[in-house]
Parts: C-alpha cells; structure tokens; sequence
C-alpha cells in the first residue's frame, strides 16, 4: 500500500535523522565521538535549530555509488541560535561515507556560508571528514575550492569558527586554516596535509596522527589551533563561551553585558605586584584579572607562543580585545611565533570593531640566529603593521619595561593609540640599564681605576634618568603615569570617550602585510 504524502515525509525525516544508521552510529560514541546532530544540539540554544537541505542526494553513479545514497550526503546544515543570537552551521556526518566531501556535500556548505553572508551572521563548522570523495574525483575537488573561496569573501565580514572534532586532512584542512579561529579534541581530531603514511614513505620518518596533527601537536608547536579540549562537550560549550565576546557581522560593535568588577584583593594586589628587581618575573595575568570583569577572560592560543598572551575579556561589561607580554616566559620579549599570534589577533579584533587593550612589559625582541635567520625582521613587522592599521580604540598599559623598538611595536602613542598610561614601575627607553652604560660610558669604564665601581655609579645615574615613565611623560608620548589600582576605572574612563572613535586608513585596493 503506498504511503500518503504526509507520512513519505515522515518516513524521509526519520531516514534523515539515521545518518549512517546505527551502527556506525554506536561505533561514533565507541571512539568517544558525539554524532553530527548531537553536537549540534549541545551547540546551539535548545529548540532553535532549523535544518535546511535534509533531503539532498549525491548525484554520484560510477564506483557503486548510485546503490549507497543517504538522505543529507553526510552533513547537517542549518541555522540556529547562541545565547539568543543566530548563527549558521554546519556538522559533518562521520557515519556516511566517513564525512568525505563530495560535489552535493559541498554545495550545502556553500549555500550556508552564502546565507550568513548575505544575513550578516556568524558560520560555525563542525568538521569531522576523511577528506575529499575519491569516487567523484574533480567534482569533489571544485566543492572544496567553492568553500576557500567563500571562506576568503566571509574573511572579515562575519566571524568564521572552525571545530575540528574528527579527521581534517589533505584539502580539508585549509578551509579551517582561513576560518578565525580553530578549535580540536584532544585524542580524537587531527589535522594534516598528508598523513602518516605519506610522511612515512616520503621522509621515512616514524609518526602517528597524533604526533603528527593531533590537537596539542597544532596547540603547541605549529599554532594552527587556537583551543585544545578535553572532549567534544567542551570543545562545543568553548565556542558558545567565545560566541558571547563576538559581534555578529563587522558592521557591529563588540557586545555588552552586565558588568562585574575583580574582587578588591585582586585589585589592590596590582600596587605591590611587579617586583623591585626588573629581573624578577611576575604573571601578567594577574594584572588581567586585576582589572577586567570578573573572571571574564577568554584566552585564546594559551598553549602557544606563551611569551605573550591574546584574549577576549569584558571591561565594564564591553568586550575587548587583550594583548599582553608575558615576562614569565622569556622574559616578555617579541619572537617569531608571539610577533604572529598577535598580530593576527589584533587583525580580527580591528575587523570586528571590537576594541585593544595592550599590556607591556617587553625587554625587547629576542636575540638569536635562529631569529634572525627565521625572519624576525619580517615576523616582527606583522605585529607592528597590525597595531598601525588598527583604527579600533586602542589603549596601552605599560607595567614595567618598554625597551627599543619593542616600545614602538607595542601600541605606542607614535602609531595612533588613543591612550597610554604607564605604572610608576615602568621603564621607557632605548634599552636596559646595563647595556646602555657599556654602550654610552665604554672609555670610561675601561679607564677608570675601579671599572666595577664605576659602572655601578654609571647604571645608578642612568637608572634615575631614564629608567622610570617620567621622560616619556614630559613629551606626551604617555598620558599619565598612575597606581596600578587605579587602572580599571583610568581604562573605564577612557572607553567611554573613544568608543566614538572614527579613524581610517588611506584608500587603496588592499594592504600588502609583510607575509
């Protein structure tokens, strides 16, 4: 007996919902993976998704192909809400044909990424794929081309975030690479251009997925990845935290919410925090926690370039944008790897109108062949380009040391920060005491009857001189020098005066960033 109309279409969307089917569906949880459904539930804001093209096919004949079709072609794509606010997204469905991307799986992706682009709203992948579908050859290829040309256009205009919950690989992996922000699972993602086995016959090296891609390995060594969590539950419940500090489109200003100040300890703490010893190092997040809301910092690569720190947190209750010098690892100083990281952070924040406070305490870039001959001039310039393109409002904490072209390169007042404000502990020029006397004093020294107790005398005068904000302060290059508890309120102030900024940069076609 034929169906009715109305249940063929219940019998097509309980196909839908089967994905793979059961079984591919239990061995999914057996290797401690949610199902693309699954993970979108956990997503988005219970109830609010809609799911558009559930129905779609491939079009696929040689291989067998035409005997295996099933309902979706192993995505889920659609539009729902976080925290109230729509978002597009897509989850790739590891139970059918292991994810792999074919012509009709991609023109879902694009359809989507078309939709948030033309609406104005963020697009959240959820990628767990073995790749390109071999069986279609080309076709798959130009889906995947389809989406990098997308992911290009959406650069800049909505947020694109990237969840990597499962195999990435070959050309998958760089529709991720252009997306803003990349998150993975620990144990259970990976990412790589060509795997094990390619390396293998290739270098003859000896490598598993997990050293090779896995989510510590692009946390940790090559950057890649900007979270690594515990599981696919956190991983998703990481980016609704990071949706909420998020404007919608880049016509947006950064959003607001209620506003909690750091307890008291934490602030009056800051008075007392950098040590008398410019050697001595101290955690430049306790200065972040001494000053934004309440436990309302979102630090984004935390296991990588660890000599400055990049992150989202709210100051009375506007959401800001955070680069600071960590002196707990190399001592602050600027190297290839921070110089990058931070400065595509400052990019995405300037993209999306969401403004910069900057933490210094920098000796400097650091020294070395392997610098040098890594391009530190080049990686270096990237953070220095980044700050001075930025018309964002901008403010600049220094803390303690302000050495070199480091000072420049961090948001000085020379390449357009609105407000700068340094703590009585800061130190501003050219570079450290003792290098600068042997440089300045070097015939004096080296004559003189007791040359230790003349360089002593001569690091002491110098220290007076110039090791302290008040030089920099008499040229106006900073606004005011301030206790480190006054800090909050100071930057409070200031936001409110700025957040009116209008600033520009000279017409032209695009920038050409020191790449």
């Amino acid at each position: 007996m034929a169906l009715s109309k109305v249940e063929k279409l219940e019998a097509l969307r309980r196909e839908a919902l089967l994905g793979g089917g059961e079984k591919r569906k239990e061995k999914q949880h057996a290797q401690g993976k949610l199902t693309a459904r699954e993970r979108i539930d956990i997503l988005l804001d219970k109830g609010t998704f809609v799911e558009i093209d559930a129905f779609v096919k491939h079009r696929s004949s040689d291989f067998g192909l035409d005997k295996q079709k099933y309902l979706g072609d192993g995505i889920v794509t659609g539009f729902g809400k976080i925290n109230g606010r729509p978002v597009y997204v897509f989850s790739q469905d590891f139970t059918v044909f292991g994810g792999s991307l074919s012509e009709t799986h991609a023109e879902k992706m694009v359809k989507i990424m078309d939709l948030a682009m033309k609406n104005g709203v963020p697009i959240i992948g959820l990628n767990d794929s073995g790749g390109a579908r071999i069986q279609e050859g080309v076709a798959s290829l130009g889906g995947y081309a389809e989406v990098f040309w997308r992911n290009s256009m959406a650069s800049g205009v909505i947020p694109q975030i990237s969840a990597i919950m499962g195999p990435c690989a070959g050309g998958a992996v760089y529709s991720p690479a252009i997306t803003d922000f990349t998150f993975m699972v620990k144990n259970t993602s990976f990412m790589f251009v060509t795997g094990p086995n390619v390396v293998k016959t290739v270098t003859h090296e000896e490598v598993t997925s997990e050293e090779l891609g896995g989510a510590m390995a692009h946390n940790t060594k090559s950057g890649v990845a900007h979270r690594a969590c515990e599981n696919d539950v956190s991983c998703l419940n990481a980016i609704r935290s990071l949706m909420t500090y998020l404007p919608q489109n880049c016509e947006e200003k950064s959003p607001k919410q209620a506003s909690k100040a750091p307890a008291k300890a934490k602030a009056d703490a800051l008075d007392t925090l950098v040590p008398e010893n410019a050697n001595k190092p101290y955690d430049m997040h306790e200065v972040i926690a001494g000053i934004m809301d309440e436990n309302s910092f979102f630090e984004i690569h935390p296991h990588y370039a660890d000599n400055i720190i990049v992150g989202f947190a709210r100051l009375d209750g506007r959401s800001v944008g955070i680069v600071a010098n960590q002196p707990l690892s190399l001592a602050g100083c600027l190297d290839i790897n921070a110089s990058a990281k931070a400065a595509r952070f400052v990019r995405f924040c300037d993209a999306f109108n969401i403004p910069l406070v900057v933490f210094e305490d920098v000796p400097g870039f650091l020294p070395g062949t392997d610098q040098e001959w890594g391009g530190i001039i080049k990686h270096g310039a990237k953070l220095l380009y980044a700050f001075c393109e930025a018309t964002v409002p901008k403010v600049t904490v220094i803390t303690r040391k302000a050495y070199g072209g480091a000072y420049d390169v961090m948001n000085s007042k020379h390449i357009r920060a609105d407000y700068n404000i340094a703590w009585p502990t800061a130190e501003i020029a050219v570079m450290g005491v003792k290098g600068a006397v042997e440089i300045i004093f070097k015939n004096e020294i080296s004559t003189a009857e007791d040359a230790e107790a003349t360089q002593k005398a001569l690091e002491e005068d110098y220290q007076e001189k110039f090791g302290n904000p008040y030089r920099a302060a008499e040229r106006g290059f900073i606004d005011d020098v301030i206790y480190p508890s006054e800090t909050r309120d100071k930057l409070i102030k200031a936001f409110e005066v700025i957040q009116t900024k209008v600033d520009s940069v000279p017409r032209k076609k695009h920038d050409n960033l020191p790449l």
